[in-house]
């Protein structure tokens, strides 16, 4: 019986001895930016052990939602406490989580209708290069994943279908998605400017229905290849888009895990699935 106890003793403290080494959070670093022009923040969390040692990490990209700004995921979200306890815990693989600024300026991750404003590019082309350069992240596909809530859930879920050559795994929290119109999307642009053909092809691009439909097989195959984890509160406003979005990923073949739980549009359904959302992209980034 001693012998048992001293066992469970043991265990214990090393997870408490294991939890207490901490990730370390960078509330707010810079990027200049050609194509925004401007330095741009984000904040970052890197997990226990990464300054003493030399070895490479997957990334998260997690990004926030309307209203917040890229320190959001550590004020509200309690990502450090969240990251650090999943770690641990061994429920999570270490990985590096990077949570950008979309707030400045113009808010979203889109580039204008007008093209003078291209977030979207910014994040593939200059942050996307930068973290890699700047942090020891493993920079291959296989090792990247992006997740995000409400605004960011919608901003995850259409880079992993404009760009599923880019990301193993996708996971909108709660994701504006659906069918977007001019009237949502045009914030400050001039579309006095934007070509009947140009709106045509945009709003393609943000239609899921026709981003499915239409895109060629090659990349089709990538969209089902990647791993989706989409998940919405029963008692959010959103939940009917995530139902939609649910059907038309079933109607085409793409496979992905949807999860509709007790919650609303609020941080504390959210801070409840980041842990899920962890553990989903470690399973993959450890080849499960």
């Amino acid at each position: 019986m001693r012998k048992h106890l001293l066992s469970a003793l043991l265990a214990v403290c090393l997870v408490a001895t294991a939890f207490a080494q901490q990730g370390k959070v960078y509330e707010t670093r810079t990027v200049k930016s050609e194509i925004l022009g401007m330095e741009r923040s984000y904040s970052i969390y890197l997990p226990a052990g990464y300054e003493e040692g030399d070895g490479s990490y997957p990334v998260l990209y997690l990004l926030h939602g309307l209203g917040d700004n890229h320190t959001g995921w550590i004020q509200f979200g309690q990502v450090q406490y969240i990251a650090d306890k999943a770690i641990a815990e061994g429920k999570s693989a270490p990985m590096i989580i990077v949570m950008p600024d979309a707030d400045t300026v113009h808010k979203g991750y889109f580039n204008l209708l007008d093209g003078t404003y291209n977030y979207e590019d910014f994040f593939f082309k200059e942050l996307i290069p930068h973290i890699e350069k700047t942090y020891r992240v493993r920079a291959e596909s296989r090792y990247r994943a992006i997740s995000g809530l409400s605004m960011g859930g919608g901003g995850a879920l259409f880079y992993a279908l404009h760009y599923p050559e880019m990301f193993v795994a996708a996971a909108p929290l709660s994701a504006v998605g659906g069918e977007w119109t001019f009237d949502q999307m045009k914030n400050q642009s001039d579309l006095s400017k934007v070509s009947e053909e140009k709106k045509a092809e945009i709003l393609g691009q943000m239609d899921i229905q026709t981003i499915l439909e239409k895109s060629p097989k090659e990349k089709l195959d990538r969209i089902k290849w990647i791993r989706w984890y989409i998940s919405c509160g029963d008692d959010d406003f959103l939940s009917i888009t995530n139902c939609l979005l649910h059907n038309t990923l079933l109607q085409h073949q793409v496979g992905h895990e949807f999860r509709v739980k007790d919650g609303g549009h609020s941080w504390t359904y959210w801070r409840m699935e980041l842990p899920e959302v962890m553990r989903f992209v470690s399973r993959i980034f450890t080849q499960y």
